[in-house]
């Protein structure tokens, strides 16, 4: 592992079609050992130009270089706990969405507040192995954070959506239609593979999480919409990188800046149930990082 904290105060992952960082100066490229496997990519570290200054960030591509993992295959714990190591303590995710709803056109951007989680295969939490946490979840968006970054979206023009629910599916495959039909019918906003496992771990780790959800098509619900497709959903991306980009270096500084006073900053106080005493060494050392403060 790398030494903890090196001063980066934002992190950056990005999803389909957003593997790279418009305006971001690169200062190195650093790939990070953790106790969970290998990340999806080298972090790059890097500083973002703003009239204000640059603000240190660390970029990472979720689905790696090229796009070689899929959502299931996404080492969402080494991710997140190599933000931890670089001393990360907001992250901010990019991610295509589907619309589930009429007025969710593609382009349009979604800043989701909840999660319904439709996943099956995927580790989505730091604990076991001799030690045991619950931390609270109700609210799984760092919402100050969210809020900053929709009103920046609707000061650089674009049509966001506050709030919402995004349905976790598994994937890789789509939807079937009989899942989109369901889906709309618990009232969900938007649908995607990743967000929510990135978020229950980054609670984890007390790390703050928002995501923007960049629609791009109407799953396979809509009658007047084709079913949708790669093609499409980077098609639509396309279109709505230079903008998504747009929001990220204009909300990062401010990020960077605000006061941390929400809930995710003491997410473990309360949440280890196992006695101090009978965590193994070996347990306690691995997860350091999160837990140092609370068990030594």
């Amino acid at each position: 592992m790398t030494d903890v904290g090196i001063g980066i105060d934002i992190g950056i992952i990005g999803g389909s079609g957003l593997y790279a960082m418009e305006g971001l100066t690169v200062i190195e490229e650093r790939a990070i050992k953790t106790p969970f496997g290998d990340p999806s990519d080298p972090f790059v570290i890097g500083e973002i130009d703003t009239p204000a200054g640059g603000t240190r960030v660390a970029f990472l591509a979720r689905h790696g270089h090229g796009h070689r993992f899929t959502p299931t295959e996404v080492n969402y714990r080494a991710n997140i706990f190599g933000m931890k190591l670089l001393g990360v303590h907001t992250i901010l995710s990019a991610s295509a969405v589907g619309s589930m709803k009429e007025d969710y056109k593609p382009t349009d951007i979604v800043f989701p507040h909840q999660f319904i989680d439709r996943t099956r295969h995927r580790p989505d939490t730091f604990f076991g192995d001799g030690i045991v946490a619950h931390v609270a979840f109700a609210d799984p968006i760092c919402a100050s954070v969210s809020f900053l970054m929709g009103e920046v979206g609707r000061d650089a023009g674009a049509t966001t959506h506050m709030g919402g629910v995004y349905v976790n599916m598994e994937g890789p495959q789509f939807s079937t239609r009989a899942e989109s039909l369901l889906y709309r019918s618990w009232n969900v906003d938007v649908i995607g593979m990743t967000n929510l496992t990135e978020a229950r771990l980054a609670r984890e780790a007390e790390i703050c999480y928002a995501t923007m959800a960049l629609v791009t098509d109407y799953d396979c619900w809509h009658p007047a919409h084709d079913d949708v497709d790669i093609e499409q959903i980077l098609g639509y991306l396309r279109a709505n990188a230079a903008m998504a980009q747009k929001i990220l270096r204009n909300s990062i500084p401010r990020i960077a800046a605000r006061k941390r006073d929400c809930a995710c900053v003491n997410a473990l106080q309360f949440a280890i149930l196992t006695d101090h005493a009978v965590i193994p060494e070996t347990t306690k050392q691995h997860l350091a990082p999160l837990i140092g403060k609370y068990v030594k």
